[in-house]
């Protein structure tokens, strides 16, 4: 308890000494949901830091409805909902909280979580701006793609902080783009020097009062702005010219219950201006103004994706797909910084190729040519890499009983053996008589011991090395081994 409260104490007064930016305070207004991995995969040490990140990352925030509304929620085994949304008003209840949480252990069930989540951030008739903050480790994430999804698809901006090399290539399918300020991956001992990129991204997705540009193309533009009229008070007025040259001014009048509008017929490669004033007699409103440049005229290849990658093959697309301008298609690749360059001749009616007989593990450099009808040619690059080859597998697993008198309880041992480079530990799971159980154990480990296992109960070890979970493997305690895989 003592420890406790000297943690307390100093966390709060350094959250007093930090400069409050006037800007925060009532800068915003949305909904933000923590979730914290709270289960036995996350070290107390490393669970005490992200609570600390996280009261220092809201800290300058006005708190409630109107404001920004804070939630967390815990993930282990079962989903814990620490406190909701309309709990804390003012930061003092909101730091006290966060000083309280203890951590849950158990299994890493973020699957269960999402669920709560969607339930407390879609299901509400606050229309704010709603941001997921997933706090993880990244080891173990799950099945998390279709709910992430689900919570993107119903407008929740969902961002990550991940402490640990976990799977980093789930952690970018889920985050709300853009990832640079959307996805961070760093050392708990080093995770406050994120602290204020971080907040500016969240002030940029709840920010109230902004005109932005949602989508952008070389001749038109789509505004939108948070209203803050409705369809029987007031209206909209509109206009946008070219910043740098004379050129007509476009006006248009929107109705109060607008919150987008798209700006068409406009010039390549042209900065302009776009201004909106909220008309209302009873009260005098902002004018917000945005600036923005159109892009050039798309000309193929204007971007180069690519998809299906494994040990030794990667697809490769690009767009737009314009047989009507182009000749042909050339793909080039090879491995960096000194490979076979190997070419593939493709018609001006293909869009994408699946490259083969490639090496695992490896960085290539993959460039996209077009020949244009005109007879000029446009080139773009990009560099990706292979996955790895499969991961070694645990290569011995027993369980044993242990044969001592003066044991009261029965005991086994377990032990087990694995190939060691780029081993960062192990991930245990076991089945006790009342529940089961997970534990995450450091490389140098080769043996741990139970009590009370269930009767033939299973007990499974799968190696966690930098680059994922390698196969493991499952016994009893009665039968001592099977030939079982984990995947």
């Amino acid at each position: 308890m003592k420890g406790f409260f000297l943690r307390y104490v100093f966390l709060w007064a350094t959250l007093q000494l930090i400069a409050v930016p006037a800007t925060v305070l009532n800068c915003c207004e949305g909904d933000i949901l923590l979730l914290l991995d709270s289960s036995g995969s996350i070290a107390n040490y490393e669970f005490s830091h992200l609570l600390d990140f996280a009261a220092s990352l809201l800290h300058p925030f006005s708190l409630g409805r109107g404001h920004v509304r804070v939630g967390m929620l815990l993930v282990g085994s079962n989903p814990h909902l620490e406190f909701g949304l309309d709990v804390h008003d003012n930061q003092e209840s909101l730091q006290t909280a966060m000083q309280r949480v203890r951590q849950l252990k158990g299994d890493t069930n973020t699957e269960a979580a999402l669920s709560v989540a969607q339930q407390l951030l879609t299901e509400t008739q606050v229309k704010v701006p709603k941001i997921l903050l997933w706090l993880t480790d990244g080891v173990q994430p799950g099945d998390v793609d279709k709910p992430m999804l689900e919570l993107k698809a119903r407008g929740v901006y969902v961002l990550v902080v991940s402490t640990v090399h976990g799977n980093y290539q789930v952690l970018q399918r889920v985050v709300t783009p853009p990832m640079e300020s959307h996805l961070y991956s760093v050392d708990i001992d080093d995770i406050a020097i994120i602290t204020e990129e971080l907040r500016k991204a969240i002030i940029e997705i709840i920010r109230v009062e902004r005109l932005r540009v949602v989508n952008l193309t070389s001749h038109s533009a789509v505004l939108q702005w948070r209203p803050v009229l409705s369809a029987d008070g007031g209206y909209y007025e509109l206009w946008y010219k070219p910043k740098s040259r004379t050129g007509p001014e476009i006006r248009r009048t929107l109705t109060g219950d607008s919150s987008m509008a798209e700006l068409k017929n406009l010039q390549p490669e042209t900065t302009y201006t776009a201004f909106l004033r909220p008309e209302f007699n009873q009260e005098l409103l902002n004018t917000l103004t945005v600036t923005f440049t159109t892009f050039p005229d798309v000309i193929s290849p204007a971007v180069v994706s690519l998809s299906d990658a494994g040990p030794h093959q990667i697809r490769v697309s690009w767009g737009p797909l314009q047989p009507a301008q182009v000749r042909r298609y050339t793909v080039e690749y090879g491995a960096i910084p000194s490979g076979r360059v190997r070419t593939v001749m493709l018609p001006r009616q293909k869009n994408s190729t699946l490259l083969t007989g490639l090496e695992p593990n490896t960085q290539y450099l993959v460039t996209v040519s077009a020949l244009h009808a005109d007879g000029k040619e446009r080139a773009m690059s990009v560099r990706t890499c292979t996955l790895q080859a499969a991961l070694p597998a645990l290569i011995d697993l027993k369980l044993e009983p242990v044969e001592r008198q003066d044991l009261e309880v029965e005991e086994c041992q377990l032990k087990w053996q694995a190939y060691q480079e780029g081993l960062r530990g192990y991930w245990i799971k076991w089945e006790t008589r009342k529940s089961h159980s997970s534990i995450y154990l450091p490389p140098s480990s080769r043996s741990t011991r139970f009590t009370q296992l269930a009767p033939n109960s299973r007990v499974c070890v799968s190696p966690i090395y930098s680059s994922g979970r390698g196969d493991g493997l499952c016994c009893t305690a009665t039968t001592q081994r099977d030939s079982s895989q984990l995947g």
